[in-house]
């Protein structure tokens, strides 16, 4: 099971191992939070020239690194990504000088002891998610949105498992069409769109309410396309997609036709006043569809 938890309002990716019951976290996220780096490239060089520096030293560090599949934030894909569990996590930090080492090694412990309490009460995943995003300035219309959007997106890829999608590279291009057919841009255009470039951000924290309900009305047409025609492989996913897609898409077009402006805005939440942001563009933006519901 992948997550995403946050360090200081900075993201660390993460796989839960329910065999070992244990977490396994991104090394070059780790890297990125101790060494302060502002960009996933940077943390990338930085993990690339201490494992050098670490193999010709014959540290053993190495041989307990695992290659995990997790989604990188910025293009929504998967990849071969070095991993640690906590006690690997606890070797590396003596590895990197940082302020920042105390306060990790409290929020690893912490991290691991909330897992541990989720298994017992699956309800507290959604609590903590919550006041993640209450803790960003995110405005509680905003949340229930953005909750329910990750509920939408797990149904759809719990349907894509069932009917043969490949995780990592099929997902990624079947995402890509939904985004395409809703709003003319797939998720990596779209964060050029949106000014993110190089930023490790996650596209749908940038999404105003709006954006946040046509992407969920894609998935959600998507899914319910894709049990209809009973879609299986690849191919006949693919299919569904596109449809699904074009029907947010179709219902996109008329909301600006009628309303004269764009569902897409190229506002995101990178400002230092992010607080502010978070709610000027959350209010009164979904009353149209609302009073619907």
């Amino acid at each position: 099971m992948g997550n995403i938890k946050l360090f200081e309002e900075k993201q660390v990716r993460g796989v839960w191992d329910e065999a070992q019951q244990k977490w396994y976290f991104s090394i070059v996220d780790i890297c990125g939070v101790l060494t302060e780096q502002s960009t996933q490239r940077g943390a990338s060089n930085y993990w690339a020239k201490l494992k050098e520096r670490l193999i010709s030293e014959g540290s053993q560090l190495l041989t307990s690194c695992q290659q995990l599949k997790m989604q990188s934030i910025k293009d929504g894909k998967y990849y071969e990504t070095d991993a640690l569990d906590a006690e690997g996590i606890l070797r590396l930090i003596q590895s990197i000088p940082s302020k920042k080492a105390e306060p990790f090694k409290l929020w690893l412990a912490r991290v691991g002891y909330e897992r541990l309490e989720e298994i017992e009460n699956p309800e507290l995943v959604n609590a903590r998610v919550k006041e993640i995003y209450r803790q960003k300035g995110y405005s509680n219309e905003w949340i229930e949105k953005r909750i329910r959007g990750i509920q939408v997106r797990d149904e759809l890829t719990d349907e894509w498992k069932k009917r043969g999608v490949k995780e990592g590279r099929e997902y990624a291009i079947l995402t890509a069409e939904i985004s395409k057919a809703t709003f003319g841009m797939t998720p990596s255009a779209y964060r050029e769109y949106k000014g993110l470039g190089e930023t490790n951000a996650n596209l749908r924290d940038h999404m105003d309410d709006m954006e946040l309900i046509f992407t969920m009305l894609g998935e959600a047409s998507t899914t319910r396309i894709a049990k209809g025609t009973n879609a299986q492989g690849m191919a006949q996913n693919k299919v569904a997609a596109i449809k699904g897609g074009r029907v947010a898409g179709d219902a996109r077009e008329q909301l600006e036709l009628e309303s004269g402006q764009s569902v897409s805005t190229q506002e995101n939440y990178l400002d230092e006043n992010e607080s502010t942001k978070r709610k000027k563009l959350s209010v009164n933006k979904v009353k149209i569809l609302d009073n619907d519901n």
